[in-house]
């Protein structure tokens, strides 16, 4: 029984649209999912990357993967992370990969001195909820997201 957590590489831009596509199936959100390997190997492994990825592997395979940026609150005066994407594969749930991912990533904001750790889960997914309720999340219902796309990004950006 073997976790490795690393980095992920250029190598791994269709690992990644991979798990992207599978997370999206699972949220019911295929239709939104337009990423492409292009896509992820510009803004991962680019000369300026803005977002990072990590791949997590049970056994030398591939099984899940977070995908984060960095934000910064004004209220904290300090840097945190935005956890974009978590997805184990469903073969692997169980094995304490989505545990280590978190973990992962929460080590990091220790070592950085970082503030926050935030990311969104959809109202109806219950065992995320609760998974992530049990890791010591504190949901923040008071917050309404906002949105502005497509159109009406366009139609806000216009000169």
């Amino acid at each position: 029984m073997s976790l490795v957590i690393r980095s992920a590489a250029p190598d791994d831009a269709a690992l990644i649209i991979h798990f992207i596509a599978a997370l999206a199936e699972y949220e019911k959100l295929s239709h939104e999912a337009q990423a492409t390997e292009t896509d992820i190997l510009r803004d991962l492994f680019g000369a300026d990357p803005k977002v990072f990825c990590e791949i997590a592997e049970w056994e030398g395979k591939p099984v899940g993967f977070t995908l984060w940026f960095y934000t910064y609150s004004t209220f904290q005066g300090r840097h945190g992370i935005w956890l974009e994407d978590l997805f184990v594969d469903p073969e692997a749930r169980g094995l304490g990969v989505g545990k280590a991912l978190l973990v992962n990533l929460a080590q990091r904001c220790v070592r950085e001195g970082l503030g926050r750790f935030e990311w969104w889960v959809l109202d109806w997914n219950e065992p995320s909820i609760q998974f992530y309720k049990s890791q010591g999340g504190i949901m923040q219902d008071e917050w309404t997201k906002v949105r502005v796309d497509g159109e009406a990004l366009a139609r806000l950006g216009a000169p």
